[in-house]
């Protein structure tokens, strides 16, 4: 875990989705403790022209946005992790996209362990099964 998702409105491109999926992959890796091989990134592009922020599409206003919900099970990252991945992701957005609206959001979501998982296991059994032997 995580799983990561993301709606950049921007124009769509491969090289802009695989830089967005590195970013975000690396900050899950490096800021929230979190192993590559199990962070899923889903990067979706929308286009500018049907993206609104303060009532006017970011086309009109010459800029990019983005909406990032980044997913992680209930108590295994602190606020302070949450804060400095927000500060990182959005600045590496900025890098990537260029000129971006200030209203381009970051939500981190706590989920419990019950409530989800991955290979069929949650992630609550995940942490009870070693304990168990």
């Amino acid at each position: 875990m995580p799983y990561i998702n993301v709606r950049i409105a921007a124009p769509k491109s491969a090289e802009t989705a695989q830089q967005v999926a590195k970013l975000l992959t690396d900050l899950a890796v490096s800021v929230l403790g979190k192993q590559r091989e199990v962070v899923a990134v889903d990067v979706q592009f929308a286009t500018p022209e049907s993206w609104f922020v303060g009532g006017k599409t970011v086309a009109s206003q010459a800029l990019n946005t983005f909406f990032i919900e980044v997913k992680v099970t209930t108590g295994t990252n602190a606020r302070d992790d949450k804060a400095k991945f927000i500060v990182a992701a959005y600045d590496g957005m900025h890098a990537i996209l260029g000129t971006v609206t200030p209203t381009s959001y970051i939500v981190t979501q706590n989920v419990d362990g019950e409530d989800w998982g991955f290979g069929g296991q949650t992630q609550a059994y995940r942490y009870i099964a070693p304990q168990v032997k």
